[in-house]
């Protein structure tokens, strides 16, 4: 018994952190710009596409790079023609835009890539880990896929962290994402900056469609593991990349020990919903996230 809950919970944490990476891209769009980007979901799926076709005709390292020059000019565009001339507009206004832009990349991809289901290949085994056979007799099993998704994710958040404390760029950064117009009144150009933020997220797309992609096939359906990173947005905080990580992490074990333990008491499915009902009660009490910031508005 214990050795399934052991593995249940390995399993349910290294899913997270697949949750996580495509959580990563919403935050450091929101933290920027203030834009709810829903768009991010067919980031994914277009990255992920390209990755899997050009990988058809060239080795995956190459594929990787010229999907990674395409996706930074898909962010390019996006902020140049659409978001740019909403600048100053309402909330709403930019999210339906980026409703708009979700649809558009939706049918773009098909139109370029097409739409049957392919495969990424990053040459892990197809067997199985079993750790822990000293601990629990048989041990626990553990898909490669996901050790190296977890790993590939916590390198991607440290390289993060670096760039923005370390760089000039990422203080920049920090700044517009404090106070925009304090940020502009010391000469730091918003337009670039924002540049920089979407051509980020779409490269961190690009990672999670790739793992994404090597997990579950490359197909549209790919799209709807961007509504699991609503629930860990909401846990994590909208501004926080620490938080995307672990409300990553506390969904993913959440959903997994929901449905093993859980599930059959009640006729399974619950893995489908678990997510989005923990957020729900979680905006009840807590409605800036565990480490998002609490706003306080005096009138």
């Amino acid at each position: 018994m214990i050795a399934q809950v052991v593995e249940v919970l390995i399993g349910g944490l290294l899913a997270g952190v697949l949750y996580s990476l495509v959580a990563l891209g919403f935050v450091l769009i929101f933290k920027a710009s203030g834009v709810f980007n829903f768009a991010q979901g067919a980031f994914v799926l277009f990255a992920a596409l390209g990755l899997a076709r050009m990988g058809e005709v060239m080795p995956l390292w190459l594929a990787f790079i010229i999907a990674a020059a395409i996706m930074v000019a898909v962010a390019f565009a996006v902020e140049r023609l659409v978001l740019r001339p909403l600048v100053n507009q309402e909330g709403i206004i930019l999210f339906m835009a980026t409703l708009g832009v979700t649809f558009f990349m939706d049918g773009f991809g098909q139109l370029v890539w097409g739409s049957d289901i392919y495969k990424i290949d990053l040459g892990l085994p197809q067997d199985p880990w079993f750790i822990l056979e000293g601990v629990f007799e048989g041990g626990v099993l553990l898909p490669p896929i996901d050790v190296v998704a977890a790993v590939v994710a916590g390198a991607l958040v440290v390289a993060l962290a670096l760039f923005f404390q370390r760089t000039p760029t990422g203080r920049a950064l920090r700044a517009v994402a404090d106070d925009h117009q304090a940020a502009q009144s010391i000469g730091i150009p918003l337009n670039r900056i924002w540049i920089i933020v979407w051509a980020v997220s779409g490269i961190v797309a690009l990672v999670a469609g790739m793992m994404w992609g090597a997990k579950l096939g490359v197909q549209f359906s790919l799209q709807l593991v961007a509504l699991k990173a609503l629930p860990v947005l909401i846990l994590g905080g909208f501004t926080s990349v620490p938080g995307a990580i672990v409300g990553g992490l506390i969904i993913g074990a959440g959903e997994k020990l929901a449905e093993v333990f859980i599930g059959p008491l009640v006729g399974g499915g619950i893995e489908n919903w678990f997510a989005y009902m923990l957020a729900l009660g979680f905006l009840l009490f807590r409605p800036q996230g565990l480490f998002g910031e609490r706003i306080i508005e005096r009138v």
